[in-house]
């Protein structure tokens, strides 16, 4: 090894070592902590009278599949205790010794009621039968509302995919974020556009998990639909607020989304023809009883009848998910699960836009005792874009890449406490751009943007525990770190300001810089650590209601930088640096939850107030396409967002459903970083892109018969903040228009009607070919939406005029669907 080598070794060496000892500092912090709870759950039995205790525990599926049921209810009416199954349908609770009655409630199955002598440890696996109309599978049984009301869990929507099925959508494709939509809180940016915004922050700030892999883009054809096959997704929860420890990297929310296991006792197959796009999806045991496959593909062909008609414009779409589980024995799990998406737009062949996400997750749960779980992922996620810029004779292609090892362990400690923890490391390997000669006689020259690296390690716990008969608490901590990593050549700046302000002109310019400083491969460029503490409280008035408050602190270390302004949003992640500094958010809520009238109906009202530290804005006529020092047109501000949400839920007979409105406030500011400087929008609060003051929505579903079963859907949003010009001035001949403060305008109130009728032929079959009709009408009244409003001369009569465009009008659907 010769001595520059050598020396290089040297250097690398001692940053992770110094990488690591921070790391074990931190872990001993966190098990001093961890020890701690421990003990003082064990101690808060010693004020209680001495009683034997043994725990109960299993697995929960379901009867026909074999599947595993998450979020099951385990109620005991005796002490007034219960539990929920994890996300591998296990659980766990320890009680003194005696005879006890217990409840076993979930949504779209039978209850069941069991009595058991609880004389030593036993291990009881349960499988619920689904209930004889499936169409009930919104009703929401008593217990399972209790144990919500008692239970510190706030800011959460949970949404069964029998229940999204019947939510009326364009072009009749059931859609996961469409139904979210319907929810407090969540709002569309407008007509046509991609992702979902919570609580008025952005796409980009939702961490979105399937399967535990990170899914970087949630949407096909520029937000029309969603990457989410419903037939092969088991579950979906949403944390606006009040957001576990063991989540983190970004500021506004989580979507946990969790594949379907397989049918592990026979094979079927299901799926669905419609107008745009169809979809089948086959399952079967791999050994009867002990591993099960799963693979779902679906494609759109709307493209095939533009081509008929000799139209060389096109737009389509695929996907496939896959999934294998095998039973290694009594304790041990394996779980291999995949997803390949992607998307295809091509305008005349002249250009043609190529994105989608990638996903592998290989899972081992091991139960090392009846009160401890455990589960080892080892995860890679990928999302790719790419432009073929045929006309400009170049291609370009973008994306983001991810390696994560995880390690979770839930710890059911007593009755009364729980304790989940665990350490995961992530590994980020980001391409800003990737330009080529599309073909030889292109004059474009190859060109590959640097690229950046990092490494995310992390460790946290939480605790839930019940205090009282009325009060339960949750509380945890997350430590996170964020290296940036080389190989890497970074700019240097004058006073380490990449973005300068000219102060005659009174505006931000990009810095010059002064010269450039070479990190080699894994050396830290920079470095950053947070404490993340979650808090939530659940106090029980009486039986049926309750007040609840939570508190988290949530680090994002990932920033978007996307041209919104474009046909097709350029999307390029960027991780934090010596520049660009980590979002940091903190929110707290408070609410109050009833069931009244025997549950027939919920009510939950919300109140949140979220600031985000270090979101970035953009400089007036920031350039960010194939930009090689971003940071020189990236400015560090913050956002805040409050609100009120209110959420009302008719629960049981023919007509359910529920009305959700949210009132709320979202704003951005960046001021001068000194007394010398305007700032953004003169340093002044401006409306962020996401912000809906109002937001209503009415979903319902009416079974009218075992054959019929109607479903309607009404939205009203105000209109989306945009920037509309305020005047004009000529110059050289040319009329160029002014703009005044950013976002002070909006674009019209945004609604629509939206209805669905379900005929099953026969509804009482169980067995052999079933199938039913979904029709579906969307935007009923024809409402002309504005995507975006734009301004332009009349050439006939000279004068200035707004042109709205509009992407839907009425769309009929019709879609057929089917299993065996």
């Amino acid at each position: 090894m010769d001595s520059v080598t050598f020396d290089n070794f040297n250097r690398q060496t001692h940053n992770q070592n110094k990488i690591i000892n921070h790391m074990q500092q931190k872990i001993m912090l966190l098990l001093f902590f961890i020890t701690a709870t421990a003990s003082f759950s064990q101690g808060t039995s010693f004020a209680e009278p001495l009683k034997e205790k043994f725990t109960l525990s299993g697995t929960i599926s379901d009867a026909r599949t074999n599947e595993t049921l998450i979020g099951v209810n385990i109620f005991i009416p005796e002490t007034k205790t219960g539990i929920t199954t994890n996300e591998y349908g296990f659980y766990s609770i320890t009680l003194p010794k005696g005879t006890y009655n217990i409840q076993i409630s979930y949504m779209g199955y039978e209850t069941v009621e069991e009595t058991i002598s609880l004389t030593k440890d036993i291990k009881k696996n349960l499988a619920l039968t689904e209930t004889g109309q499936q169409l009930d599978e919104v009703v929401i049984n008593t217990e399972k509302t209790a144990t919500n009301i008692r239970k510190p869990e706030m800011s959460v929507n949970k949404l069964s995919i029998g229940t999204i099925k019947k939510i009326p959508v364009v072009l009749g494709e059931v859609d996961v974020i469409k139904a979210l939509l319907t929810l407090p809180g969540v709002t569309n940016a407008g007509e046509g556009q991609s992702g979902f915004n919570v609580r008025g922050g952005g796409a980009d700030q939702n961490l979105i998990l399937l399967d535990e892999a990170t899914i970087f883009n949630s949407s096909h054809v520029f937000g029309f639909f969603s990457v989410f096959n419903p037939d092969a997704i088991k579950d979906l929860k949403l944390y606006k607020g009040g957001i576990p420890a063991r989540f983190g990297g970004r500021v506004s929310s989580v979507l946990d989304i969790y594949q379907k296991d397989g049918n592990s006792n026979k094979f079927s197959m299901n799926g669905g023809i419609g107008i745009v796009s169809s979809r089948l999806l086959a399952e079967g045991p791999i050994v009867k009883e002990r591993g099960s496959f799963l693979f779902a593909g679906r494609a759109s062909y709307a493209h095939l009848f533009l081509k008929l008609s000799d139209n060389k414009n096109s737009a389509y779409f695929y996907d496939l998910n896959t999934k294998m589980n095998y039973k290694l024995n009594q304790n041990n799990n394996l779980f291999l699960s995949g997803y390949f998406g992607r998307d295809v737009f091509s305008l005349n062949n002249s250009f043609v836009n190529t994105y989608g996400n990638a996903t592998l997750n290989l899972r081992w749960n091991h139960l090392y005792s009846d009160k401890l779980f455990s589960n080892l992922s080892v995860i890679y996620s990928d999302y790719y874009y790419g432009l073929d810029l045929n006309l400009l004779g170049f291609l370009w292609n973008s994306g983001i890449k991810n390696y994560n090892i995880k390690y979770d362990l839930k710890h059911y400690v007593t009755d009364k406490i729980k304790l989940n923890y665990g350490v995961s490391g992530i590994y980020y390997n980001f391409n800003p751009g990737t330009i080529e000669p599309s073909d030889a006689t292109s004059g474009i020259n190859y060109k590959q943007l640097e690229k950046k690296y990092a490494f995310e390690p992390s460790l946290y716990i939480d605790a839930e525990q019940k205090v009282t008969k009325e009060l339960s608490l949750s509380y945890g901590l997350r430590y996170s770190q964020f290296y940036r990593l080389g190989s890497s050549t970074v700019n240097l700046y004058q006073d380490n300001q990449a973005v300068v302000f000219n102060h005659e002109l009174q505006i931000y310019e990009k810095g010059t810089p002064i010269g450039t400083k070479y990190y080699s491969h894994n050396k830290v460029i920079e470095s950053f650590d947070n404490l993340e503490p979650r808090f939530a409280a659940s106090y029980q008035l009486d039986e049926n209601q309750s007040v609840k408050a939570s508190y988290n602190r949530m680090t994002q270390y990932l920033q978007l930088i996307s041209n919104t302004a474009s046909p097709t949003p350029l999307d390029v992640w960027t991780p934090s640096d010596q520049y660009i500094k980590p979002q940091i958010a903190d929110q707290v809520a408070l609410g109050y939850f009833r069931n009244f009238r025997d549950d027939k109906y919920s009510l939950e009202v919300e109140t949140f107030y979220k600031k985000v530290k270090n979101r970035i804005d953009y400089i007036d006529g920031a350039d960010l396409i194939a930009n090689e020092a971003i940071e020189q047109v990236i400015l560090n501000g913050e956002m805040r967002a409050y609100g009120l949400e209110v959420l009302l839920r008719k629960n049981t007979g023919k007509l359910n459903g529920w009305i959700s409105y949210t009132l709320s406030k979202s704003q951005q500011r960046t001021p001068g970083r000194d007394a010398t400087e305007t700032g953004i929008n003169n340093g002044s609060w401006y409306n962020s892109g996401y912000d809906k003051l109002h937001n209503l929505s009415v979903t319902s579903s009416y079974n009218f018969n075992p054959k019929w079963t109607f479903g309607a859907n009404f939205v009203l949003q105000s209109g989306q903040p945009v920037t509309y010009p305020n005047g004009q001035y000529e110059y050289g001949g040319i009329t160029i228009p002014s703009y005044g403060l950013r976002n002070g305008d909006r674009l019209p109130a945004y609604h629509h009607l939206d209805l669905s009728a379900t005929y099953t032929p026969k509804p009482n079959k169980k067995k052999g070919w079933q199938s039913e009709w979904v029709f579906s009408l969307y935007n009923v009244y024809g409402r002309k939406n504005a995507a975006s409003i734009s301004f332009r001369q009349n050439v006939d009569t000279g004068a200035n005029e707004a042109i709205r465009l509009s992407i839907f009008g009425v769309v009929p659907g019709v879609s057929y669907n089917f299993k065996f």
